[in-house]
């Protein structure tokens, strides 16, 4: 089940970056993340509210430090985005995952834990070689620092993840993880767009005018992120956060699918490579990840099968 909400999560952020794309040529990034932002706080309000849920919570540090890295590692990508080529900015943001993995196998030795899923950890690494199939990146010598941002974007953006779980294994539910996150950007973006009208003064275009288009495509990035948010967050509470990883790189996927309905765009042979390489990766992490837990259900019906109990 955390499969299927991770990619139903990756197809709507995919939706979600069609409408960003359409947008951006209406609006600015500030206001882009700002509007998104107060959608969803909006949306959350009524299905709190519908539902009989409460914005109190013990962790306020907690949400705040998940809504700062998170709308850091946005603002990080926005950025990367008019300093590299399309293909280059999403294939260093979508490093993420292997982040995730470096950062669980660092803490894990730390604690002393000699354990590590390995086998997870190399569909990880098999699904970035197909992205990078897929979108075959460059980088210039003078884009080296969209370069780095966009793979500061990535680590960001793992801690971001982590803390959506770690939130969801005190005991947040969904629903209040994801309107503090929205409520943080809204506030972001809106320190953003008065930032650029306190440096540029009464010359630079702060507010831009709306637009039947404009006011659809703002509610479809509003609501389709605040979707997405909703089903990455349980996928990331109740599943394998490396199985949840690894399936984050179906988001390319799904992108590229949309990119030659809506545009058009022809994919080199290496694409569909690409693709697939992403797809084998995908399915063989959700196989194993089954085979590991019925295992476990084995061992936990049957204790005298556990090699450590037999020891014991």
């Amino acid at each position: 089940m955390q499969s299927l909400w991770m990619l139903f999560a990756s197809f709507i952020f995919a939706l979600m970056g069609v409408c960003v794309k359409l947008a951006s040529d209406l609006y600015s990034t500030s206001e882009i993340v700002m509007y998104r932002g107060a959608i969803g706080v909006v949306v959350m309000l009524i299905l709190i509210r519908l539902h009989g849920g409460t914005l109190k919570t013990s962790l306020p540090w907690h949400h705040f430090w998940r809504g700062t890295i998170g709308v850091s590692a946005l603002w990080l990508w926005f950025f990367s985005f008019g300093k590299l080529p399309l293909a280059t900015a999403m294939t260093l943001n979508y490093m993420a995952p292997i982040w995730i993995a470096a950062i669980l196998f660092a803490v894990g030795w730390w604690r002393g834990r000699s354990r590590f899923e390995w086998s997870l950890a190399a569909a990880i690494a098999l699904s970035f070689i197909g992205v990078t199939l897929l979108l075959r990146p460059s980088v210039h010598a003078e884009q080296w620092l969209g370069g780095i941002f966009a793979l500061i974007s990535g680590v960001v953006s793992a801690f971001a993840y982590l803390q959506v779980r770690h939130l969801g294994q005190l005991g947040e539910p969904e629903y209040r993880i994801v309107f503090y996150f929205a409520l943080t950007g809204m506030i972001a973006g809106l320190l953003g767009t008065l930032f650029t009208y306190a440096v540029g003064g009464k010359s630079a275009v702060t507010w831009h005018a709306h637009s039947g288009t404009g006011i659809a495509l703002l509610f479809g990035i509003g609501i389709s992120a605040t979707l997405a948010q909703i089903a990455m967050t349980r996928a990331y509470r109740l599943g394998n956060v490396l199985i949840t990883a690894n399936l984050q790189y179906t988001g390319i996927v799904f992108s590229s699918i949309l990119g030659i309905l809506i545009w058009g765009d022809v994919l080199h042979w290496s694409g569909w490579l690409g693709i697939g390489v992403i797809l084998v990766s995908g399915i063989a992490a959700a196989f194993y990840n089954a085979r590991a837990a019925r295992s476990a259900n084995a061992i936990t019906k049957n204790p005298e099968t556990d090699p450590i109990t037999a020891e014991a």
